[in-house]
């Protein structure tokens, strides 16, 4: 089973949208794109839900910077 954790590898800012495409399985350039959208259409709706995450999501584990 895959668990949902903020990744060290492939982070912008927290690693929140990384941990996520690693999770899914998809594009993480795809989920960056598309998370700018829901931003902007969202009215920064979904920025309040990437800083909640960073703090309720796990940092992933095993990796150094």
């Amino acid at each position: 089973m895959k668990k949902l954790y903020r990744s060290r590898k492939n982070r912008k800012l927290a690693g929140v949208i990384g941990g996520l495409a690693d999770y899914t399985g998809w594009d993480v350039t795809l989920l960056r794109i598309l998370f700018a959208l829901g931003v902007i259409i969202g009215y920064g709706s979904l920025a309040l839900i990437y800083l909640i995450w960073i703090f309720v999501v796990p940092d992933e584990e095993g990796t150094t910077y």
